[in-house]
């Protein structure tokens, strides 16, 4: 089966109810939906450029990698974490649309580039108070990214799945806010750290999709408040 397939599949799950008990850690993404803002994501998934050198670990799949960016560390909201492209959904806009949106604002994607497999579930930022969509998507022709705004990125850059999916590269990030501890899964790839939303939602898709291997969960990864 290809890494297409089993993307388009779960979203069928999804759609259809079938896709199984929520990772807990996603069930934790609440706000109150009558009250928070709306927003959408792109979780884009295409083939690498360059196919990397076999490995000796059982990681899959192999060629394939997923667009995320770096906010600018002088945002006031989530500064400095790495995201998917995306955010406010419009008046009249459905999340799909915002997504697309938000990521040829931000990378400067080709969204006609884009297949839209489906949307999964809602999940909340309570720190922002968003509900956020996300939309997942299949880059069947990938077009040239980069920073549009640097007001709003640091770097834009694809990042391959196998080296997501290595155990090396998995921690538990810890932040300590308001006398409080808390951790989640995160991934440590290329001189960034992919932790907070965006590294729940991605170890939750790998754990949904049956790409995750083992890993050790108690090395931790201290994160600035």
């Amino acid at each position: 089966m290809s890494a297409r397939h089993d993307l388009a599949e779960l979203v069928r799950r999804a759609e259809s109810g079938r896709a199984g008990p929520p990772d807990p850690r996603w069930a934790a993404l609440t706000v109150d939906a009558a009250r928070a803002r709306r927003a959408a994501v792109l979780m884009l998934f295409g083939i690498l450029d360059d196919v990397p050198a076999e490995s000796d670990k059982p990681l899959a799949p192999a060629d394939l990698d997923v667009l995320l960016l770096e906010r600018a560390h002088t945002l006031g909201s989530h500064p400095g974490q790495v995201a998917f492209p995306g955010g406010t959904i419009d008046r009249g806009e459905t999340p799909v649309a915002a997504a697309l949106r938000e990521a040829e604002e931000e990378t400067g994607l080709d969204s006609e580039g884009v297949e839209v497999l489906g949307t999964l579930q809602d999940l909340g930022l309570a720190h922002s108070n968003f509900l956020v969509t996300p939309v997942l998507g299949w880059w069947h022709s990938p077009s040239p990214v980069r920073v549009v705004d640097y007001a709003e990125s640091s770097q834009v850059f694809r990042i391959p799945v196998r080296d997501l999916l290595d155990p090396d590269n998995r921690v538990m990030a810890t932040v300590h806010r308001a006398g409080r501890t808390f951790d989640s899964p995160a991934f440590t790839v290329n001189g960034v750290v992919v932790w907070g939303f965006t590294g729940i939602v991605l170890s939750g898709l790998f754990d949904q999709l049956g790409w995750s291997v083992p890993w050790d969960r108690n090395r931790l990864h201290p994160i600035g408040a």
